[in-house]
């Protein structure tokens, strides 16, 4: 408390002499400054709350990047509590990519979405590498949900607050002021952070983060006005010369030299210098987040007494200034009485507006705008879609939609390694529009000690494509190892082929329910015999109704949502050529040819108990009915992860550890976030076999119990998986690796 006397004696020597200048009869104004920072700039919310709880009244704000995100939500007139709030519930590794959310994606596309390490866009004749920029539309569209009241504010000293914040033009490395427009690009100008994201063009000028050139604005807000003036500082001095240690760190020290002499004058406009020691966190300490957020809320708690002590004198000799209050303006939806598409070449302004499935003379709400920009990004034909609302009159406005495109065609790359199918380069080529209009083309090789293809063309149909035609093949070959009493006992060939056709109709972008047919062959046959096996081949068609949904907020690791996947199958009558080997020689056998019917589910949940915290669940189960003396249509139990058709997964037990023709098994888990990118994973599982039909063939237990552990770190090429597992029937501890996602 004694660092805050002279600021508190400077301050009341200030006040007294404005109150006995005659010739000044006004109320001081108070300025507000926030810098830029990063994820850093989170901290400044906690020094709002403190000016709140003191009930300072701020009569402008000023703001660079993050500050101009923190401080814009201010001045249009949430508090501090909801911002707070706001900043807590928000996906920031969603918010700061190139991805949508995984809930937008259309139903048949999201098995390929966010699946590879690299994507190569075609552009002029061949595949180039990406920017690597990020475009971020998440951002711009939680920008535009959270601002959506300020859509008819077009000067910001209007907002319930005035504010300015700052940009750094391109061609001539200057400031630029903003205070006018629209206020989503100018926010989204401030923070475009060099070598992170992409520039924004507004107002005729290439703009990028205002931190380059003037990250702390403090005389800005003295421009407007300011009398008084609270500079919140999240942002480090430069790095000494032995910290700059690789080519991210020389670029931001490059790019911020500039502002770091820029800051050194802002400073002493400042009356209340809130300085941030956050040197041990980065811009990009998103992970960080609740500590960083914490730890203004303590420096806004030191800093109490003085903006409790201003308010209090000022209120003393002016009177109160609760007739002042900041306010956001109410409106929450806007009737669409007309739009303007800019941006698209490849596609048409008809198709863009039947993928956001837009009707004027409708009201729509923030949230439903952005809902429909999501469905129209989830067709993957965008990169990124920005909007504004002009004014029409007072009842009506006209929606403007800004989109850049993305190239009809990619290459992919991915690798996988797993204990079970062995190190892989996953090859994948996708095109859009190839043979037909709305439609998408694929084909992926899974190249290593184990060979996959898959071809599939999808057909979008339907003014929203809720409707989708998919023809697809795939061929499989695989090494398994058989086990007999859970120890390895020999090898098996197996090669598995499939041709699909089907219908599917999407409800939403969550659930899909359709209807197809497929033929499949299956050869198997022994590389290394053991006392009981079989060889030969068997095919069949069969015809299958189906229903999916998918809820799950991302690819790697969910942190809620719900997975389903439900089949009911007719397998119609089978061509079974089959040998078996049981006396040292292989024998005709006769295995029935008889249709059966058959069921597939699948169900995982995932439910979060806390920030670092999510519960698991996941129900497995497959029947084959009236499966009597059939083969080569069994359940493969074993294996941590889903690799390959009919597989059931098991926690304990390795890959086609046991063949079942009907099998349950249930799952639960924990999955602890330890540190960034970094996550232990607890499992137990109890598997049921032989509950309505036996195998005429192989022997498997009724029961089985396991238990798994899990270390695993997020990185580039995908997720990390170090396991450890035990089955109570088998009494041994095995180890399982994998590394990126599998084909």
């Amino acid at each position: 408390m004694k660092s805050l006397l002279p600021v508190l004696i400077c301050l009341m020597l200030f006040i007294h002499l404005h109150a006995q200048d005659s010739s000044v009869h006004r109320r001081p104004k108070i300025g507000l400054t926030l810098s830029g920072g990063g994820a850093k700039g989170l901290a400044h919310i906690g020094i709002l709350k403190a000016i709140d709880s003191a009930g300072l009244k701020i009569d402008y704000v000023t703001g660079t990047s993050m500050g101009s995100i923190i401080g814009v939500l201010y001045a249009a007139g949430y508090s501090a509590d909801s911002i707070e709030k706001i900043a807590k519930n928000i996906d920031w590794d969603l918010l700061l990519s190139n991805q949508v959310s995984l809930r937008s994606i259309i139903m048949e596309e999201k098995s390929e979405y966010s699946k590879y390490d690299v994507e190569l866009p075609w552009v002029n004749n061949w595949f180039r590498l990406s920017t690597g920029f990020l475009e971020g539309e998440e951002l711009w569209l939680k920008l535009s949900e959270l601002l959506f009241p300020l859509h008819k504010i077009k000067n910001f000293n209007d907002f319930a607050i005035p504010f300015k914040c700052i940009a750094t033009n391109v061609s001539t490395g200057k400031a630029v002021v903003l205070d006018s427009g629209e206020i989503v690009p100018a926010i989204r100008s401030s923070m475009a952070i060099p070598s992170l994201f992409t520039a924004v063009d507004y107002d005729g000028k290439k703009l990028i983060d205002g931190g380059v050139v003037r990250n702390f604005p403090v005389k800005d807000v003295k421009k407007m006005g300011a009398d008084i003036v609270i500079g919140s500082n999240v942002s480090s001095a430069l790095l000494a010369p032995e910290k700059v240690v690789n080519a991210i760190q020389v670029l931001m020290q490059v790019a911020f030299f500039r502002e770091a002499e820029d800051t050194k004058e802002e400073v002493p406009l400042c009356n209340i210098y809130v300085p941030m020691p956050l040197e041990k966190y980065s811009m990009i300490s998103f992970g960080s987040s609740d500590d960083i957020l914490q730890f203004g809320i303590m420096e806004g708690r030191k800093l109490y007494p003085v903006f409790k002590s201003l308010a209090d004198s000022l209120n003393a000799i002016y009177g109160n200034n609760d007739s002042i209050q900041k306010k956001l303006p109410a409106e929450n939806k806007v009737r669409v009485a007309s739009y303007e598409v800019r941006g698209t070449e490849r596609t048409s302004t008809a198709f863009f507006i039947h993928q956001l499935n837009l009707y004027t003379d409708h009201y729509y709400t923030a949230n439903q705008i952005s809902q429909m920009v999501r469905r129209a990004a989830g067709t993957r034909y965008y990169s990124k879609i920005v909007y504004s609302l002009q004014t029409i009159d007072d009842s009506t406005c006209k929606a403007v939609f800004d989109v850049k495109e993305n190239p009809l065609t990619f290459a992919k790359i991915g690798l996988n390694y797993n204990q079970f199918s062995g190190i892989s380069a996953i090859l994948n080529v996708t095109s859009r529009d190839f043979f037909t209009p709305n439609s998408r083309s694929l084909v992926t090789l899974n190249i290593g000690q184990n060979f996959r293809a898959k071809a599939e063309h999808l057909q979008y149909l339907g003014r929203i494509s809720n409707f989708a035609l998919k023809l697809g093949t795939q061929f499989d070959q695989f090494n398994i190892t058989t086990y007999s009493n859970y120890k390895e006992a020999g090898i098996y060939d197996q090669a598995y082929f499939k041709a699909d056709a089907r219908l599917g109709y999407s409800t939403s972008r969550n659930v899909l329910a359709g209807a197809g047919t497929r033929f499949e062959w299956t050869r198997y046959s022994p590389s290394i015999t053991s006392s009981l096996e079989f060889q030969g081949r068997n095919n069949f068609f069969t015809s299958y109704v189906f229903l999916r949904q998918n809820t799950l907020d991302r690819v790697i690791y969910p942190k809620k949502g719900l997975r389903i996947d439900a089949e009911l199958d007719w397998v119609y009558r089978q061509h079974p050529d089959v040998e078996t080997h049981a006396t040292g020689t292989f024998q005709d056998t006769i295995f029935s040819n008889s249709p059966y019917l058959r069921t597939m589910f699948s169900l995982e949940n995932y439910a979060p108990l806390s920030a670092k915290s999510v519960f698991l669940l996941n129900i497995q189960s497959g029947i084959n009915f009236n499966y009597e003396n059939n083969i080569m249509n069994e359940f493969s139990i074993g294996g941590l992860v889903n690799q390959f058709h009919n597989q059931v997964t098991f926690s304990g037990l390795r890959e086609g550890s046991f063949y079942s023709p009907t099998v349950a098994a249930l799952q639960v888990g924990l999955r602890r976030q330890v540190f960034n990118s970094a996550y232990l994973t607890a499992k137990a599982n109890v598997l049921f076999n032989n509950f309505i039909s036996t195998s005429s063939y192989f022997i498997n237990p009724d029961f089985l119990s396991g238990y798994s552990l899990t270390f695993s770190y997020n990185f580039a090429l995908g997720p990390l998986e170090i396991s450890a597992m035990y089955c109570d029937q088998s009494r041994r501890v095995l180890g399982y690796v994998n590394i990126g996602i599998p084909f």
